[in-house]
């Protein structure tokens, strides 16, 4: 295997899916196409920093927004082929969870939660620095 011509494409899939909520993300997209406030609703993040790892994934080419001119505006998120091709990298992820991960308990949820707040207003006050 040439490790000098995978291994910067390697590191980068890894840094894209190890991103805080890509990975759920991109699992909840398989499903279909989806408006942000299910995506939301389905994960204990902030509408700021969803908002954020979305326009990363659509950067990246594996979503894509979808704009409906209805009164209201309708914004659904779709997984690319790109975004797609992971399906089968998630399915195995999620079989290697179901045999080797315990279930969290519901405090380890919530302090998943507490976590994620707190990093959030870290990197708010990081953002206000750098301006």
């Amino acid at each position: 295997m040439k490790n000098s011509t995978l291994c910067p494409r390697f590191e980068r899939g890894m840094q894209i899916l190890s991103q805080r909520w890509n990975g759920l993300i991109i699992y909840r997209l398989l499903s279909g196409p989806q408006r942000f406030c299910n995506i939301q609703s389905a994960f204990p993040v902030s509408g700021r920093l969803l908002s954020e790892r979305l326009k990363d994934l659509e950067k990246e080419g594996i979503v894509v927004r979808h704009v409906y001119a209805e009164t209201p505006v309708r914004i659904e998120y779709e997984l690319t082929e790109k975004g797609r091709a992971l399906q089968s990298t998630i399915e195995c992820i999620q079989g290697w969870s179901d045999e080797w991960i315990n279930e969290p308990q519901n405090e380890d949820i919530e302090e998943q939660a507490l976590h994620a707040a707190e990093q959030e207003c870290e990197e708010a006050s990081a953002g206000l620095k750098a301006e």
